[in-house]
C-alpha cells in the first residue's frame, strides 16, 4: 500500500519510528517532512498530506502532531479526506469500518511507539464495511446529500 506520512516538529521522532515500521511492513511510504525538529506549522504538513492522499498519490495518510488534533483538522480541510484522531487500536479501526476514513491522526505527546504501531495496523487492516454507513460517508464529502 502507498502511505504517506507528515508530521509537525512535536512528531519527528514519532513520524521516522512509524514510518521504518511501515516499510518493514511492506508498504510504500513517502516522507512529506519535516526532517528535523525545527518548529514549523502543522497545517503546511497537514494540508501536503491531505493533498497526495486526494489526488491517488498515496492510498492512505498518517498524520502526526504533539496532540493530533491541529493536524486532523488541518486534514479534513480537504473535502475528500476523512481522518480520525485515534489513540487506541479500537477507534483506528472503526474509523476505517464505519467512517471510510483514509487518514489517521496521532498525538506524540500522548501516544506511545507500541500504541502508534498497533493504531497503524488496525488501519490498515480494516476495511470499510459500506452498507448503512456508505451514505452518511458520502454526506461527509457532499454535505448537501
Amino acid at each position: 500500500m502507498r502511505i504517506a506520512i507528515a508530521s509537525d516538529h512535536a512528531a519527528v521522532d514519532l513520524k521516522a519510528t512509524l514510518r521504518e515500521y511501515l516499510i518493514g511492513l511492506g508498504h510504500e511510504v513517502a516522507d512529506l517532512g519535516p526532517e528535523t525538529a525545527d518548529r514549523v506549522d502543522y497545517p503546511d504538513y497537514g494540508y501536503k498530506l491531505a493533498a497526495v492522499v486526494a489526488d491517488g498519490t498515496a492510498e492512505r495518510g498518517v498524520a502526526l502532531c504533539g496532540s493530533g488534533i491541529g493536524i486532523s483538522i488541518a486534514v479534513n480541510r480537504n473535502p475528500k479526506l476523512r481522518c480520525a484522531l485515534v489513540s487506541e487500536p479500537l477507534s483506528a479501526a472503526l474509523a476505517r469500518e464505519h467512517n471510510d476514513a483514509n487518514c489517521i491522526a496521532m498525538g506524540a505527546r500522548l501516544t506511545g511507539e507500541d500504541m502508534a504501531k498497533a493504531c497503524l495496523d488496525a488501519f490498515l487492516s480494516t476495511d470499510f464495511g459500506g452498507g448503512r454507513h456508505a451514505g452518511r460517508v458520502d454526506k461527509l464529502s457532499n454535505p448537501s446529500c
